[in-house]
């Protein structure tokens, strides 16, 4: 039996690049196409913080809540995340203002101020990072990976009820990231901000592994033998990667941008956008890591924890989330973390055990198999997501069209919507959507698992130890089934 996921044979065709299209490569390769993104996300963003910020306290009237909470994040669940992976990190605006200071330039290419050629990626200056405005120190290795990402996603999602539905905390939370990338942008090097503290960017790198989307090198070979590492260092046609990529060595989505300076850089013309089977990189063994593995367990717990709260009938719990008494938010919280941080990572230490004890996979180190298999999480943990956002985004995208003529509240009428009535969307649909996500998000998190697994020993261990987790994905399928088709209806 061969895994539907497993590598295909020599010579079958696996990806399809989108850049051998000259005229699509000659769009990418435009270093005006970042600004421009940019800048018209910059301004949305900027009119979020002021609505927040000095608009109306009605979060369905505010455009700080409606554009950011409801269609931003309809977009980026429903749309970006599944079909382009961290296609939302080429247009956000939140490190822009840092790396416009740091390169002193808009729009400029270094010119002769980039790389030489002359110098290696191991030498303490670099080309690519002669920047201005920026001290250009290396981030700590004690603080890399994403438990920061983590931390910062915990955080916002332990607080996200009042967060979701107060303009003006949503206005200092946005507030607060901008801040935070500029202030780390005139530390660090590049885009640490991105790279490392991100809360948004730590789960959009897990999500866009199961992307079809993906920026790789043809040749790795080509990258062996050219020396100057123009992709890395950059040259006077583009900046070095800002998000500390080797692309000659890459082969996962979760921590590349898809700025494309590497494109621009690139003098080996080397460097793809390709269409790919989704879900390759969770096959990727030596990028199994602990860190990644939590924020599998944390994705998944919160897409079980935010229909509870925004959708459940449990109103005494909305109210311990909403900080309405200390007492209550201490018990909620105390919930909260337990669920992320120890019970859900537990039930999966324990399934992998017995995975490995059936498997007969004594050899291999259980905290190897636990991380590898945490991996399996992302499709069902995705759909999950996608599940919440779709009984979310078709309840209130109505308020949009009110909100564009009047986003801060104060009685404006700027494009003749403001008294559009308010309706929600497809509510007779929306149960069924999202039964077919949770099914769908089941069937690739157990073809996944059977995947994962047969890279350790094949066939005969796969189908043993995925029966093991099979049970455990459908009986957490089965529990986000009931919250959305029976507790929230």
């Amino acid at each position: 039996m061969r895994t539907l996921l497993a590598p295909k044979p020599r010579g079958a065709p696996a990806r399809c690049d989108l850049t051998r299209w000259p005229r699509f490569r000659n769009i990418l390769q435009q270093r005006a196409l970042n600004w421009i993104v940019m800048t018209v996300a910059g301004v949305a963003f900027l009119l979020a913080i002021a609505a927040g910020l000095l608009g109306t306290a009605a979060g369905s009237a505010n455009f700080g809540i409606v554009f950011v909470w409801i269609v931003w994040w309809g977009l980026l669940m429903g749309v970006l995340l599944p079909l382009g992976g961290r296609l939302w990190c080429f247009l956000c605006p939140i490190p822009a203002p840092g790396e416009w200071l740091q390169r002193k330039a808009l729009v400029d290419a270094p010119g002769n101020g980039g790389g030489d050629g002359l110098l290696s990626i191991d030498d303490p200056e670099r080309p690519g990072d002669r920047w201005a405005l920026s001290r250009g120190r290396r981030w700590p290795s004690s603080l890399r990976g994403i438990w920061l990402q983590n931390a910062g996603f915990l955080g916002v999602a332990l607080f996200s009820t009042v967060i979701l539905t107060m303009p003006s905390v949503t206005g200092w939370v946005l507030l607060a990231f901008l801040a935070g990338a500029v202030g780390l942008a005139v530390q660090f090097e590049r885009r640490a901000f991105c790279r490392y503290v991100c809360p948004v960017g730590g789960f959009i790198g897990l999500y866009s592994m199961v992307s079809p989307l993906e920026l790789r090198v043809r040749d790795p070979l080509v990258c062996q033998d050219h020396r100057t590492k123009d992709c890395y260092l950059g040259n006077a046609e583009g900046y070095g990667c800002p998000w500390l990529e080797k692309p000659w060595s890459m082969d996962r989505n979760a921590y590349c941008g898809l700025c494309g300076e590497c494109l621009r850089t690139c003098t080996k013309d080397n460097v793809a956008v390709n269409l790919r089977l989704p879900g390759s990189d969770l096959l990727v063994a030596h990028g199994w890591k602990l860190d990644e593995a939590y924020k599998a367990f944390i994705m998944l717990a919160c897409a079980a924890i935010y229909p509870v709260v925004f959708l459940g009938p449990w109103g005494w719990l909305k109210e311990w989330a909403n900080l309405d008494t200390l007492a209550g938010f201490g018990l909620y919280a105390l919930g909260f973390l337990g669920l992320n941080l120890a019970a859900v990572p537990a039930l999966h230490l324990g399934t992998a055990a017995l995975t490995r004890w059936t498997a007969g996979l004594r050899d291999v180190p259980l905290q190897r198999l636990f991380v590898a298999l945490a991996y399996s999480l992302v499709p069902l943990s995705l759909t999950a997501w996608i599940a919440f956002t779709v009984s979310l985004v078709f309840a209130n995208l109505a308020y949009a069209l009110p909100v564009l003529s009047d986003p801060f509240g104060w009685g404006w009428n700027l494009l003749g919507t403001r008294h559009y009535a308010w309706r929600p969307w497809l509510t007779g649909w929306v149960p069924s959507m999202q039964a077919a996500l949770l099914i769908a998000g089941l069937i690739g998190s157990i073809v996944a698992a059977e995947a994962i697994l047969w890279r350790f020993h094949g066939g005969r261990v796969a189908i043993r130890g995925v029966l093991i987790q099979a049970i455990t994905l459908t009986a957490e399928t089965a529990f986000l089934l009931w919250l959305y088709l029976g507790a929230s209806a």
